[in-house]
């Protein structure tokens, strides 16, 4: 059953009663449900009694940006109903499920490359929104090295050194590489990142066309979603082929992935501690 102030609020919203709610597993953060409403809609809701504050409406804000700018074969959920002060919660359409083929991973190679061809002439977003239950800050920046730097290395170690996670001699070693991330990097537009491109904030629908969920977006430096899909076992090769094939990646991408990979594997820091503290030392060392 979801929390009645939720539940109350969705009636309310949309004149009609709920009759019935099923719990939806797979979130790390917010609790989900799948709801029957009187008037013959079907819903998704996520809620959490206790979100940081705008953490729903920046991802509804997300959401709508992505489904804009993706092509057809990829689905991005349709915003019903955004929150507000007194319901922490957000409403989507609701999108049945099914499997997934070569064409499947293939349209998402092709859709992401459509995505990441939108671009615009600075690093960062026009609003702040969350990775997981984490603040993300957007600060605009001219240069990809000045963004990577100040709004994703640095707040997040920064973050790692009060919970005692990560020492200023990390922080030395973050402000060694951002001297370096000119000549790292290749220079590139910023483009409309997912932002937070693993396995699990992808699904399938029905006729196997690939859905983007719980996307943490900003405009950035597009090798950032392909790292991020290596982190937790890759996707599909058919993936990495239609993409290569649509938006080539530069040379040098496979030395330069485990940089990208160190601002998540920072946020994972922060979330869960443990070894990925260990881990975001050892690739700090590597880079310095």
């Amino acid at each position: 059953m979801i929390d009645t102030i939720v539940k109350n609020a969705i009636q309310d919203e949309f004149d009609t009663e709920i009759t019935s709610t099923t719990a939806v597993s797979g979130g790390d953060i917010n609790k989900a449900a799948k709801c029957r409403l009187n008037n013959g809609k079907t819903v998704f809701v996520k809620y959490h009694k206790n979100a940081p504050e705008n953490m729903f409406q920046a991802e509804a804000k997300g959401l709508e940006l992505l489904r804009k700018h993706a092509p057809e074969d990829v689905l991005v959920p349709e915003v019903l109903s955004q929150p507000d002060k007194n319901c922490e919660a957000l409403v989507l359409e609701w999108i049945e499920t099914g499997s997934s083929d070569q064409r499947t991973h293939e349209k998402l190679g092709r859709g992401l490359a459509h995505i990441h061809k939108t671009t615009q002439s600075n690093f960062g977003l026009d609003h702040d929104n969350f990775i997981g239950k984490l603040h993300q800050s957007n600060s605009e920046h001219a240069t990809w090295s000045d963004f990577f730097f100040q709004e994703r290395l640095e707040p997040q170690i920064r973050l790692a050194i009060d919970r005692a996670l990560l020492t200023k001699n990390e922080m030395n070693l973050a402000e060694h590489i951002s001297s370096k991330l000119d000549s790292i990097y290749p220079c590139e537009p910023a483009a409309l990142l997912h932002g937070d491109l693993w396995g699990g904030n992808y699904m399938v629908e029905q006729s196997g066309k690939p859905v983007l969920i719980d996307p943490a977006v900003y405009f950035g430096h597009r090798e950032m979603d392909i790292a991020f899909t290596e982190l937790f076992g890759g996707f599909p090769r058919a993936f990495y082929q239609a993409y290569e094939e649509h938006y080539p990646l530069q040379p040098g991408f496979e030395e330069r992935k485990d940089l990208s990979n160190l601002y998540p594997i920072l946020v994972h820091t922060n979330l869960f501690g443990g070894h990925y503290a260990r881990q975001a030392k050892s690739m700090l060392q590597k880079f310095a």
